[in-house]
C-alpha cells in the first residue's frame, strides 16, 4: 500500500517536473507550416511558437502560436516512423487505433466545438488542416479565457468543479448519437484491447471481461464520453473553481461511469480512494440532477442514478481488466481498485 502511495506521489511530481520544462522549449523548424495557419485565421505575425508538450507515441506535438492578432493552439500530428512503444504495444492494431483517435478528433472540433457551454466548457475549433501523413488542428487558447492552470494535485476545488464539469457533459449528450465519433468511447474498451487481454494474468477478471463489456454497452443510459478525462486534460481557473476540457480523441458512445472512474484513478491517491469514494459519487450525481434538469428535462433522474451507481464498480473492474494486462506493475493497481473489481464480479456471479 505504501509503495503504491509512494509511485503515486512520484509520478505527479515527475509529470509536474516534466511540464514545466517542455514548456520552455521553443522550435521554429516549422515557422513555414504554421505561417499558413495564421494566414487563413488572420493571426499575423508569428511572435513565438512554444511546444506545449509532444504527443503520445511520437505522433506529432501540442503548440501555442503566439502571434501579432491572437494566441491558438496547434495539435500537430504527423505519422511517425516505427519504433518501439515505451511499454511495448508496438502493433498495427495500436497504429490505427491511434490514427482513428485523431479522425474523431478531428470530426469533434469541426462538428461539436463551435458553441460555447459554459457547463462544460471546451476548446472552440478553429480551423483543421490535412493531407497524406499529417494534419493540424487549430483552436481556441483557454488560457485567453481564464483557464491558465493545470495541477497533478488535485484540491476540493478542483475535484468538484472536474467533476460537475463530467456530470455537466454526460447530461448534455444522454441519448445522443453521431456516427463521427467512436462507436465505443475511451482507449481501454475491451474490442480495442485483445493483446492486453490475452497479457492478462488476473484469469477470474479475463472471464468476466466480456459480460463486463456487454453490460457497460446495454446500459440504458448511454452517453457521449469524454474517453481520456484524466486530471491532466482538465484546465482549471485560478482557484480552481470552474474548468474546462481538452484532448477529444477518444470522444465516443458509452457508460457515463466509464469516464467518472478514470478521472478518480488519475486525480485521488489510492490510500484515499477508500475514504471519499461516497463523497465524490455525492457531487457527481447533485450535479447530474442539475444538469439533466437543463439538458433532459423529460429524463427519470431517479432511474438514472439507480443504474449509474450500480455500474460505477461495473466500469471500474472493466478500467482494471485493460490495466492489469497492459502495466501489470501499474499504480494504479492497488487494494482499492482490487476490492472494487472484487465486488464486481462477485455481483456478476
Amino acid at each position: 500500500m505504501f509503495f503504491n502511495t509512494l509511485l503515486f506521489k512520484l509520478f505527479k511530481n515527475y509529470a509536474k517536473f516534466k511540464s514545466k520544462i517542455k514548456i520552455r522549449k521553443r522550435k521554429m523548424s516549422n515557422t513555414p507550416l504554421y505561417e499558413n495557419v495564421t494566414d487563413e485565421l488572420n493571426l499575423g505575425e508569428i511572435l513565438d511558437i512554444e511546444i506545449i508538450q509532444s504527443l503520445w507515441g511520437g505522433y506529432g506535438e501540442l503548440v501555442r502560436l503566439k502571434c501579432k492578432n491572437n494566441t491558438v493552439i496547434v495539435k500537430h500530428v504527423k505519422l511517425p516512423k516505427p519504433s518501439e512503444h515505451p511499454r511495448g504495444w508496438n502493433t498495427d492494431l495500436s497504429h490505427q487505433r491511434k490514427l482513428h483517435s485523431y479522425e474523431v478528433e478531428v470530426n469533434w472540433y469541426e462538428e461539436f466545438s463551435k458553441d460555447i457551454d459554459n457547463s462544460c466548457r471546451i476548446p472552440r475549433g478553429l480551423k483543421t488542416f490535412q493531407n497524406t501523413n499529417e494534419w493540424l488542428i487549430v483552436m481556441e487558447d483557454l488560457a485567453q479565457a481564464g483557464f491558465t492552470t493545470t495541477t497533478f494535485d488535485a484540491n476540493e476545488n478542483h475535484l468538484i468543479s472536474s467533476l460537475t464539469w463530467l456530470a455537466s457533459f454526460h447530461a448534455k449528450y444522454m441519448n445522443v448519437k453521431s456516427d463521427l465519433l467512436w462507436e465505443t468511447g475511451t482507449y481501454w474498451h475491451l474490442e480495442t484491447r485483445p493483446d492486453e487481454l490475452k497479457a492478462l494474468k488476473d484469469n477470474e477478471l479475463k472471464s468476466f471481461a466480456k459480460k463486463i463489456d456487454e453490460i457497460l454497452k446495454n446500459s440504458k443510459y448511454q452517453t457521449i464520453v469524454h474517453g481520456d478525462a484524466k486530471l491532466a486534460n482538465f484546465c482549471f481557473n485560478e482557484n480552481g473553481t470552474s474548468c474546462a476540457a481538452v484532448d477529444f480523441q477518444y470522444v465516443g458512445h458509452g457508460c457515463p461511469m466509464k469516464d467518472l472512474v478514470y478521472f478518480i484513478s488519475s486525480a485521488v491517491e489510492p490510500q484515499d480512494c477508500e475514504q471519499i469514494e461516497e463523497w465524490i459519487l455525492d457531487v457527481y450525481f447533485r450535479a447530474l440532477k442539475e444538469a439533466l434538469k437543463i439538458y433532459q428535462p423529460k429524463i427519470d433522474y431517479m432511474d438514472v442514478e439507480e443504474e449509474l451507481r450500480e455500474l460505477f464498480i461495473i466500469a471500474w473492474a472493466d478500467f482494471q481488466r485493460f490495466i492489469k494486462g497492459w502495466s501489470p506493475n501499474h499504480f494504479k493497481i492497488n487494494s482499492y481498485s482490487e476490492r472494487i473489481t472484487a465486488k464486481a464480479i462477485a455481483s456478476l456471479k
